[in-house]
């Protein structure tokens, strides 16, 4: 049975952009067979969040987000990176055989040096930690995009050299990397990526006057209604195609194409946005006010995945330790 890990940065309120290229994949995966291990990231969240009351806050939005949008705590195991000290005990027998020429070919990390900007030893260090996360669970597939395949493979990297030095202990891990990227880059408003950095995004419980009020933010041109035009050509156009079925879409593209008097205008695809993005979340929306009327049983299902997952990354911090020649903590 194959073991799945995925780890979730706790990055505050998460947008459309964060749902296509991410959590819906991470959702659906939970339909596979086998084991899956979410954990939310919040050791690495250090190296730029250091407010203690930001940081508790965005990891709670994560366990909320997740969960209102239907991940199953029965069949994932969701828990709180920190919950679980074995990894840093890994971090460092995994660190005493990994050399440094490694870690500065990470591409965060060399961009942050060619944007000038300060660097910690935390962040040096950092994909040590990430294949602790992978490592600790005996993880065979980590679900990531395409710009995220060299963390999987520095990981590989680091069990390759903790293996061959002290003998076969850690699993090799492969990267799972989805077919289709279609929504993996979602349009902001301005047309740009959706980033928060960019102050473009849309939010995904956003309702009511304020959705209605970002959503008329979608960049259009002067054209009239009655001009005929290319639907993928329009903004507006192209949020419809991540909520609409083909049927609807095709008859939006004809009506466009064709022009004329009954043609729809910017307006009308703006307001078919917000209700295709009412539809879509309007059960998830409910189910995230439930959570938050009752922040102890986020906790509480925080709690029960840590002890699933501590007990997994036990043993392997004890084969690694045995294998090492100190004495297992828990033997």
């Amino acid at each position: 049975m194959k073991t799945y890990l995925s780890g979730i940065q706790p990055s505050g309120r998460q947008h459309l952009g964060n749902y296509f290229g991410a959590i819906r994949r991470h959702i659906a995966l939970q339909e596979a067979e086998g084991e899956k291990f979410y954990f939310i990231a919040d050791y690495h969240a250090l190296t730029t969040v250091q407010d203690p009351d930001v940081l508790r806050e965005m990891v709670l939005e994560m366990a909320v987000t997740y969960l209102a949008l239907g991940l199953d705590p029965e069949r994932v195991t969701l828990f709180r990176q920190s919950d679980i000290p074995e990894v840093c005990e890994l971090t460092w027998l995994l660190s005493c055989v990994t050399g440094t020429g490694l870690l500065e070919r990470a591409h965060s990390y060399k961009d942050k040096l060619a944007h000038g900007i300060r660097t910690s030893v935390g962040l040096f260090t950092y994909p040590i930690l990430m294949a602790s996360d992978i490592l600790a669970y005996d993880s065979d597939l980590v679900p990531v995009g395409k710009d995220q395949k060299q963390h999987v493979e520095m990981a590989q990297d680091m069990a390759g050299y903790f293996n061959n030095t002290y003998g076969e202990v850690f699993v090799r891990p492969e990267p799972l990397i989805p077919e289709d990227e279609l929504f993996a880059k979602v349009p902001g408003v301005d047309g740009q990526k959706m980033s928060k950095s960019y102050g473009n995004a849309i939010w995904i419980f956003e309702e009511g006057k304020p959705l209605q009020k970002i959503v008329g933010k979608l960049v259009t041109d002067s054209r009239p209604p009655e001009e005929p035009k290319d639907a993928s050509e329009l903004l507006p156009f192209r949020f419809l195609e991540l909520f609409c079925d083909a049927a609807e879409l095709a008859d939006w593209r004809e009506r466009l194409a064709r022009g004329g008097a009954d043609a729809p205008g910017y307006g009308h695809l703006k307001m078919r946005v917000k209700e295709a993005m009412d539809e879509h979340f309007h059960a998830a929306r409910v189910r995230r006010r439930e959570l938050l009327a009752d922040r102890g049983e986020i906790e509480r299902i925080l709690a029960r995945g840590a002890e699933t997952a501590r007990a997994r990354a036990v043993a392997t911090r004890d084969r690694a330790l045995r294998a090492c020649g100190l004495r297992p903590r828990s033997s």
